[in-house]
């Protein structure tokens, strides 16, 4: 079992960040509210992609609060939230129906910390704790 450190702590903050700026999303991808509605519309996978993208932010959300499966949900919301800066960069631009950018930091800070989390957690990840375990550098 891991030790209680400054960086676990600092995880675990990360950690229920990304997961409360995921989870209260949902709400608005699940009940179909206008912004979200417009956001799909606009990238043309309404309603399957809301949906969609909905789903495995809830599952990352769910993963990053399981101790066991951490990394799997930072790796997760990592790579759904690529997609929606991504877009954010292409189509719909920074600002979305006059939010003044709000969408587009949070899931700038669901990138940064997601990144945080794998980093400080490195060794968890399979390959990279297996590899680093044989090196010596955990």
């Amino acid at each position: 079992m891991r030790s209680w450190n400054l960086s676990n702590t600092v995880s675990w903050m990360l950690q229920v960040v990304v997961a409360v700026i995921l989870l209260q999303t949902l709400f608005f991808k699940f009940t179909a509210a206008a912004e979200s509605v417009y956001i799909f519309s606009t990238l043309g996978a309404e309603p399957w992609g809301r949906i969609g993208s909905g789903v495995v932010e809830l599952i990352a959300a769910i993963l990053l609060l399981v101790p066991s499966t951490i990394t799997v949900g930072a790796a997760l919301a990592l790579a759904v939230i690529v997609g929606a800066i991504a877009s954010h960069l292409t189509i719909l631009g920074i600002e979305v129906q006059g939010d003044g950018g709000l969408l587009f930091f949070l899931a700038l800070t669901v990138f940064v910390a997601s990144a945080a989390v794998l980093v400080i957690r490195r060794g968890e990840i399979p390959l990279i704790g297996m590899w680093l375990s044989s090196h010596s550098l955990a």
